[in-house]
């Protein structure tokens, strides 16, 4: 399987590392619009896993500046696939140009920045054939995936805590503009959003309140999700002050019979039981970008629908962002979700 990575940036550099790790695919094009990137060195690369950067050896495959000259390339229809790590307000139109162009089609999440242009690429994925599926990594999480596991043996949903938060982005000037990435919230809280739309489907009404102060580094988000016979569903978190603060993620879901939590980094999920047990429930280590691009690719080869990340629910979760993100700026008003 051959593989062409547009976007040399941290998520870029991120998905490249776990590509040489994956038996049968080969990266055969790159595409980025720095030079020294094109050339192999990344270590200049920072992001908010404190992941450092490395240097690849580009020397035989094809390397392009832009989009465009990749997509004129008649060496580019020796691809089967191509990874998207562009800038989020390029996810949309540049997935419909691979589509089209006969790819399969993996998009670094967000699917895209507002519930149309997702859906327009749901459209054309329907009409290529092609495999689509978004980076939702966090479906691939050992934590999340053995929460996803025991909840249905817990009995109904009580109540629902995620938080996940990081310092404002200082490494990539786009990040800080919502026009082009959707803010601190719509990156970060969408990982949330989508692993609840997983377990519970669309909220029938969603609310949130919050603050943004992009220039000062600041986005949060308090959101609520509201579902028939449950209790609350909490997404909570965005980018604090640049630099110093700490990367982190958690959750805590309360069931009829179990209470389960997970802190970050913790190497087990805990579950408290109604009968006073309280089994731990120790974590794989697993690289989970590599087990995402795995996936993909298996699905690539077996001509498979991503089933473990449906592209319709990435872009679900993308409609879900926007009615959170309207609800803060209308100071926590409830607003209903599109079933």
């Amino acid at each position: 399987m051959n593989i062409g990575v547009l976007g040399l940036g941290f998520m870029g550099a991120t998905h490249l590392s776990a590509w040489k790790q994956i038996p049968g695919v080969t990266v055969a094009a790159v595409m980025s619009s720095d030079a020294s990137k094109l050339a192999g060195d990344l270590t200049a690369i920072e992001g908010n896993l404190g992941n450092s950067g490395e240097r690849f050896d580009f020397s035989a495959i094809r390397k392009y500046s832009t989009v465009e000259a990749a997509f004129a390339d008649s060496n580019f229809d020796a691809l089967d696939a191509i990874d998207i790590c562009l800038p989020t307000d390029l996810h949309a139109s540049v997935a419909i140009a691979a589509l089209r162009a006969g790819k399969h089609v993996l998009v670094e999440k967000p699917l895209a920045l507002t519930a149309a242009e997702a859906d327009a690429v749901l459209r054309e994925a329907e009409i290529s054939g092609r495999i689509l599926m978004a980076g939702q990594v966090l479906r691939f999480a050992p934590a999340y995936q053995l929460l996803a596991e025991l909840l249905p043996g817990a009995g109904p949903l009580r109540s629902a805590f995620f938080r996940r938060r990081c310092a404002a982005p200082a490494w990539s000037r786009w990040l800080s503009d919502p026009a082009r990435s959707g803010g601190g919230v719509f990156d970060l809280l969408i990982h949330d959003v989508d692993f609840c739309i997983s377990r519970w489907g669309m909220p029938r009404v969603a609310r949130a309140t919050g603050y943004e102060d992009l220039p000062g580094g600041v986005d949060i988000l308090h959101g609520e999700l509201e579902y028939p016979d449950t209790g609350p569903v909490v997404v909570s978190g965005g980018w604090h002050h640049p630099k110093a603060y700490p990367f982190s993620m958690e959750f805590t879901v309360v069931a009829k019979d179990a209470t389960f939590e997970w802190p970050f980094g913790a190497p087990e999920l805990r579950e408290y039981r109604a009968d006073g047990s309280a089994p731990v429930h120790l974590l794989p280590e697993t690289d989970i970008f590599r087990a995402e691009l795995s996936y993909f690719a298996d699905c690539v080869r077996l001509n498979r629908p991503p089933d473990r990340c449906p592209p319709a629910e990435s872009a679900q979760a993308v409609a879900l962002m926007r009615v959170l993100l309207e609800s803060r700026a209308r100071k926590g008003e409830s607003l209903t979700c599109k079933l």
